[in-house]
């Protein structure tokens, strides 16, 4: 009995001494640290905008607890990187310790200012290192971003109050004042070049009267919660043209967010819209990709004038939290356009209107979450304030030589509100739609696909051979069913697809003709 005691003191005791013990040794760093990268690249950032947080992991593989006697910035306070070393924030760090077969978390971020530097084509490779010890143990980390200057336009901020100004605009002549952040263009700023980027803050206005023009290759990016607005009697003039390579995009122009970071590619709702207000006129916008944003084009209004509210040619819109086009009783015509991947819907034309697409690919891959709309929504009413339903003229929607698709069933939905004084036009002439029937299927007269007066060469529910629609590449290879099925009235009027193939020969359905993949 003496002898189990004895043992069970002498293990209480060890084991008491062991959970207290506080006094590790920490032998000096012999230089024999390692690291998850060697070289810690922070991507692409606009000037003076905050990058996003990099790690870099560093390892003691030995046996021993260690202390590195001196980590920093080989440029020291005069780095425009910042750093956290294991918690703690600096640019210098001295006997920071590593338990044996351990590792430590150095987090990296930078903001740069362009100014003084020299730039090589608007941009310049900014360096460091993050250097461990010195001397023989000396071990380095490199740092790199490449940092972009831009145009930037913000709406001022009072110093005292901090309010930031927002927008007045004009509505039917009258000014109107808004909480919307932002600010009306300058005359110096109604002409975007492709010689340096656009960063925008808030909401930047195209005055009445005025127009925007923006030239081929310009690159124009919306900071969060911000956007493009082209009121009552403005004008948007986005003048892109087809590339010589379709994969650099060089002479497209580009709306994105102004996160430049590959982990931003492709996340919607980085942004607002661009707002087409009632009463803007003569908008038209050629071989542009917008993506990224929470509406892609927002559009409202002047549904019976006699040109379009909105030309949209050779044009892509990608990744939309809500809408990739929101039309509200207006007018659009729009050929060779591709829309794909919205939370509700790519396009909605709602509220009635006039609309022709033409060698269109209208498609809806969101996998993100439930989405409740088809790719394409038509309905020809709006619930007012009063939650009284209003019914609106359907002037034509007509739909031709176009893809209409997704990963969803229905793909299109027809939401009339009857009324035997409103007209409710709407056609798809050879047109590859996805309507499969079943018991969540909308039904009626709209859906009767023998209508020649609606349907014309309907093909339903067979593969568009899509090459990789979930990263909105949408085109078509040699099993399509859209091969060799477009009108060649439709095909004439639009001659050249969206990458500038011939398609008189033989045309395919949507914007592009197909390829071997």
């Amino acid at each position: 009995m003496k002898r189990i005691l004895y043992f069970f003191f002498v293990f209480s005791f060890l084991l008491f001494w062991s959970s207290c013990r506080q006094d590790f040794d920490f032998a000096p760093s012999t230089g024999n640290l390692e690291f998850s990268k060697d070289t810690v690249y922070l991507d692409t950032v606009f000037t003076n905008i905050g990058s996003s947080t990099y790690n870099l992991k560093v390892y003691n593989r030995s046996d021993n607890d260690i202390s590195i006697p001196s980590i920093g910035l080989e440029r020291g306070t005069a780095s425009n990187y910042r750093l956290n070393v294991d918690g703690n924030a600096g640019q210098t760090f001295n006997n920071v310790e590593i338990q044996a077969k351990d590792s430590l978390f150095i987090f990296v971020e930078t903001t740069i200012d362009i100014q003084n530097q020299t730039l090589l084509e608007n941009e310049f490779l900014y360096t460091d290192k993050i250097n461990f010890d010195a001397g023989s143990n000396l071990q380095s980390v490199d740092l790199v971003t490449l940092v972009k200057d831009a145009v930037f336009i913000y709406p001022d901020r009072d110093n005292t109050t901090g309010v930031i100004e927002t927008l007045t605009i004009t509505v039917d002549g009258q000014p109107v004042e808004t909480e919307i952040q932002g600010r009306e263009l300058l005359p110096s700023e109604l002409s975007f070049t492709n010689q340096r980027p656009y960063v925008i803050y808030g909401y930047a206005a195209v005055p009445s009267g005025e127009t925007l023009t923006i030239d081929a290759g310009a690159r124009v990016h919306f900071h969060a919660n911000s956007g493009l607005l082209v009121s009552d009697n403005a004008s948007l003039q986005v003048n892109g043209s087809l590339s010589t390579d379709p994969e650099l995009m060089e002479n497209e122009v580009i709306f994105e967010s102004d996160r430049l970071e590959p982990a931003f590619a492709d996340v919607p709702g980085q942004w607002g819209s661009i707002w087409l207000f009632e009463n803007s006129i003569n908008n038209t916008i050629n071989h542009a990709t917008i993506k990224n944003g929470t509406v892609g084009i927002l559009i409202d209004g002047n549904a019976d004038t006699a040109l379009p509210k909105l030309t949209i040619t050779n044009s892509q819109l990608y990744n939309f939290s809500n809408y990739g086009i929101l039309a509200r009783n207006t007018s659009i015509t729009a050929e060779n356009l591709v829309v794909n991947n919205a939370g509700q819907s790519s396009v909605a034309l709602t509220q009635g209107g006039k609309y022709n697409f033409t060698h269109s690919t209208i498609a809806n891959y969101w996998n993100n979450s439930f989405r409740q709309f088809p790719a394409l929504l038509v309905n020809n009413f709006f619930v007012d304030t009063n939650n009284i339903t209003n019914v609106t003229v359907f002037t034509e929607a007509n739909f031709n030589n176009s893809i209409i698709y997704g990963n969803d069933n229905p793909e299109f939905i027809l939401d009339e509100v009857t009324d035997p004084a409103v007209t409710f036009n709407f056609k798809f002439t050879n047109c590859l739609v996805k309507f499969e029937d079943s018991s969540s299927s909308p039904s009626g007269d709209n859906y009767d696909f023998n209508d020649t007066t609606h349907y014309e060469n309907i093909i339903r529910n067979q593969e568009p051979d899509f090459r990789a629609p979930f990263n909105n590449d949408l085109l078509i290879g040699n099993d399509s069913a859209a091969n060799a099925e477009g009108n060649t009235i439709f095909s004439s009027q639009v001659p050249l697809d969206i990458l500038g193939v011939n398609r008189t020969t033989s045309s395919d359905l949507g914007a592009y003709q197909h390829i071997t993949f």
